[in-house]
């Protein structure tokens, strides 16, 4: 098998978001999928009521011993959980030279819960953006990231910009945290002038738990199969809007989560 993502994140018990939901997203796509687990969470569709962060050296040890053991095509980043972590996660990211990183940056959950400090998300900046391909964060993240109050897709785009100045290839807003139609916003770098491209669909009435690790992952996936940024991010927004309307399932008490089994013709 040629494709092999890696998903570094922490481990949702729920399997709704986190390690579980990135691995069920990479064989969606045909690429076999590995992790490395950065905290224990301690969460349900309703909510975190919890996070135990592993010690960096624990997450370090994992991460090398898959890297020095197969060759991954990408890696996404998901809850990395403190700055010695994120430390970790750079150094090897750069001793193994792997490339098509994804930083979805995460940084508190729907539910309030901290999941990156501050010091955390500065030395996310500092070390990972710079190796990232694309970096995939939601409005309120966007918004903590620049300074940029954002309303509108002209503030987006303004946003994007700033954090590409800190040192990615592309950017990516999600916008469904804006009123009105959503539009996901993507800003990618090039030598004669940024490109920006804007996916817009009607809003839909759901809120569904995970979407931003399905996201990043998806396109981490896509990336590892051999799509350049562009191509991997219109084909994951396009199949995460289809997602929404058709693989969105109830398996607990609080949010749904997707789902979207291969199938197959079964006995029982």
């Amino acid at each position: 098998m040629k494709a092999r993502a890696i998903s570094v994140a922490g481990f949702d018990p729920s399997g709704g978001a986190g390690t579980l939901a990135d691995v069920r997203t990479f064989n969606r796509y045909g690429v076999y999928g590995a992790a490395v687990v950065t905290a224990l969470t301690f969460q349900d569709t309703r909510k975190v009521y919890g996070v135990s962060p592993l010690h960096p050296d624990d997450v370090g040890r994992q991460m090398e011993i898959l890297l020095s053991d197969m060759d991954f095509q990408a890696v996404k980043t998901g809850m990395l959980a403190d700055a010695e972590i994120v430390g970790v996660v750079a150094d090897l990211l750069k001793r193994y030279g792997v490339k098509n990183l994804v930083v979805d940056p995460v940084m508190r959950s729907t539910s309030g819960a901290v999941l990156l400090d501050d010091r955390g998300t500065e030395e996310m900046v500092r070390r990972l953006f710079p190796m990232a391909t694309l970096v995939t964060p939601n409005v309120p993240e966007a918004e903590y990231l620049t300074g940029v109050e954002i309303g509108n897709v002209k503030d987006m785009e303004e946003a994007a910009g700033r954090i590409l100045r800190m040192g990615p290839e592309a950017v990516l807003i999600k916008g469904g945290h804006l009123e009105g139609e959503v539009v996901d916003l993507l800003r990618v770098r090039r030598p004669d002038g940024d490109r920006v491209y804007r996916f817009v669909d009607t809003k839909l009435n759901v809120d569904v738990h995970g979407t931003g690790c399905v996201l990043a992952s998806s396109v981490a996936a896509l990336l590892s199969r051999g799509c350049d940024v562009i191509t991997a991010v219109s084909l994951a927004v396009s199949d995460m809007r289809k997602a929404l309307r058709e693989g969105v399932v109830k398996v607990g008490r609080g949010r749904p989560v997707i789902f979207r089994p291969y199938g197959g013709n079964f006995p029982c």
